[in-house]
């Protein structure tokens, strides 16, 4: 499965636009889930299998470009973030599995991907993705990483019931530390990335809660339909814009 090198790396470069899609992705991706799950009757079950497939086909798809190709990646990104919810909402509303456990086996994996990753590359640098096997881990601690997220800002939210705003202060104050502990050279680039693409997730999440949410519940009560209109239409002309100007499409490093 090992090809050989390219120039390209095959994932998104990280620009201001990557982390902007990336938090209005996670909002639009649980609108898409719940409106499956319960607006058609599908089922948390029903629904999680429906998206898995729909995950693994775009996984396929992207694998099969061999290369960074923006409307391919962004899909896959939402649709793992659709699956990685789905996976922490199955297992604690389902199974009845407790967040904190959620918390410590995602942990767990997310660290096991990483070993089994760096023992098959010699190298975990998300600027390296040169070949199947390293775009295969990326993807799979991509997954991890959302179900992570998931969990962990719904454990915060159980244990610290302090309003969308806090919330949402609280998770992007961790991503704003992330990128200045990297660029002070306390925090290396690997640790400094799946670190702020972790939290992303609550962040997207409480954004979304924030806005939608009714004014006596701390939010701002403005329609879902409205605010996932202007999500999605952001994420549509950014993913536009990239494909077009190839902005994030960045040379691997040696």
């Amino acid at each position: 499965m090992n090809n050989a090198s390219t120039t390209i790396n095959r994932v998104a470069g990280l620009t201001v636009f990557f982390w902007i899609v990336k938090i209005l992705s996670t909002t639009v991706g649980e609108t898409v889930a719940d409106f499956v799950n319960v607006d058609l009757g599908v089922g948390l079950v029903g629904t999680t299998i429906l998206m898995g497939v729909i995950t693994i086909g775009s996984v396929i798809w992207d694998l099969k470009l061999k290369k960074y190709y923006a409307p391919a990646y962004w899909f896959l990104i939402v649709m793992m973030s659709i699956e990685g919810t789905l996976i922490s909402d199955l297992l604690v509303d389902g199974l009845g599995v407790s967040l904190i456990t959620l918390d410590v086996v995602f942990t767990i994996a997310m660290l096991a991907g990483f070993y089994l990753w760096y023992k098959e590359e010699g190298t975990l640098s998300i600027h390296k993705i040169t070949n199947d096997r390293r775009e295969i881990f990326y993807w799979l601690i991509v997954l991890i990483t959302f179900a992570l997220g998931t969990a962990v800002g719904d454990t915060v939210s159980e244990h610290l019931n302090f309003g969308y705003l806090n919330f949402l202060m609280l998770f992007g104050g961790i991503f704003v530390l992330a990128g200045i502990l990297f660029y002070m050279k306390m925090l290396d680039g690997v640790t400094a990335f799946w670190l702020a693409f972790i939290v992303t997730r609550p962040v997207g999440a409480s954004l979304g809660d924030l806005l939608i949410q009714a004014p006596v519940d701390g939010g701002f009560g403005i329609s879902a339909g409205v605010v996932n209109t202007i999500f999605l239409s952001i994420i549509i002309a950014v993913v536009a814009y990239l494909t077009v100007s190839e902005g994030d499409v960045i040379p691997a490093e040696d």
